[in-house]
């Protein structure tokens, strides 16, 4: 489907129109216009509002994924440690992409069913391996799990852990995040999700002592993070800038803000609750064990035995219905709700779980 009737895919999301209109300005030159600079000044402060932090925010060109590997590649140089604690297939990917460019990885993984919980493993791993930079993954979209955050901060901090990686991408927005107060050095997003925008756009948030860091390795590409240091300070981007992008990436946080971020949270918490409480009523088992914290922004369910998943999402799809797969070992398994950003709406819940009870 081009467009869908009943949109819960786990990103990207509907994007509202007025998002949507930030497209159809002829914007000019981002290299040349203060314009450009200013609106790029005004989405950082937004971001930073959304994000809870003070850091200065790298706002670039591309996908989501586009931040995971920036990061990655500007702070760590073969042959440094990574910590990589993994409960899904994002977490355990990430240790993958820092082996890749060389890094020493040490992965302390979980089930995907499960979220991180035994502080007293993760500490001894943090002692013992004495990593330059711990990774994970705030929400596994694949899992529909949420990973705390406050207390592997703590743990940072008192094993002087010099960089803190958080992948937010789907969490961001539809869950309160605390960047600084949680230690957190690198907090990497992306537009398409809680945020509702089409996805071109992604964002590193950035500590001062990452920026350090970032000098020090001075790594360049495309991906590179140390060229956006001095950017707004000289108005020199390392690139063309995405006017029209950056436009609806503001258009998004504006939202969000509009709305107030405890209303916001409070609305994904209410399209969670009664999506995995309608999931329950038609007899349907949700993914994630007992005890593992759920997503405020997406819901995990178990494929029923009795029908195959590619027949059961033709025959959503053709109710109009449209719900993401999953990867990995999932694959087949699970099928996953995205109750975020535009989506985080009761009403459409109900849409949705009424096409479910038709199709099982």
């Amino acid at each position: 489907m081009k467009t869908y009737p009943i949109p819960m895919i786990p990103g990207p999301v509907s994007v509202p129109a007025d998002v949507l209109a930030a497209y159809q300005t002829d914007f000019g030159s981002g290299d040349l216009e203060p314009e450009f600079l200013e609106l790029y000044n005004r989405t950082e402060a937004n971001l930073q509002a959304i994000l809870g932090t003070r850091n200065s925010v790298a706002i670039q060109t591309g996908e989501g994924m586009l931040a995971l590997w920036s990061a990655l590649k500007s702070c760590i140089r073969p042959g440094e440690r990574v910590l990589a604690l993994a409960t899904g297939v994002f977490g355990y990917g990430i240790g993958d992409m820092a082996r890749s460019i060389g890094a020493e990885v040490r992965t302390l993984g979980l089930p995907y069913d499960e979220t991180f919980h035994d502080w007293d493993a993760v500490e001894e791993a943090i002692a013992a391996f004495k990593p330059k930079m711990i990774t994970v993954v705030h929400c596994e979209t694949p899992s529909g799990t949420l990973n705390p955050l406050a207390e592997l901060g703590a743990l940072k901090r008192t094993h002087h852990v010099p960089l803190l990686y958080i992948d937010s991408v789907a969490a961001l927005g539809g869950v309160p995040l605390e960047t600084d107060a949680w230690g957190i050095d690198l907090l990497l997003g992306g537009s398409q999700k809680a945020l509702s925008v089409p996805p071109g756009m992604s964002f590193v948030a950035i500590s001062p002592a990452a920026w350090e860091i970032i000098a020090e390795v001075s790594y360049v590409g495309y991906d590179a993070l140390l060229p956006f240091r001095t950017a707004q300070q000289d108005f020199y981007f390392p690139y063309t800038p995405y006017w029209h992008g950056m436009a609806a990436l503001n258009a998004g946080a504006e939202r969000i803000l509009a709305e107030g971020l405890e209303a916001c949270f409070a609305r994904h918490e209410r399209a969670a609750q009664r999506c995995r409480a309608g999931i329950i009523e038609l007899g349907l088992e949700l993914f994630p064990a007992l005890g593992a914290v759920p997503s405020p922004t997406v819901t995990a369910v178990k494929v029923p035995e009795a029908i195959d998943w590619t027949e059961l999402d033709a025959r959503f799809r053709k109710a109009g219905l449209a719900v993401g797969g999953s990867y990995g070992p999932l694959a087949g398994k699970v099928f996953r709700l995205g109750h975020m950003g535009t989506q985080a709406d009761v009403a459409l819940v109900e849409r949705a779980l009424a096409v479910i009870a038709g199709a099982i």
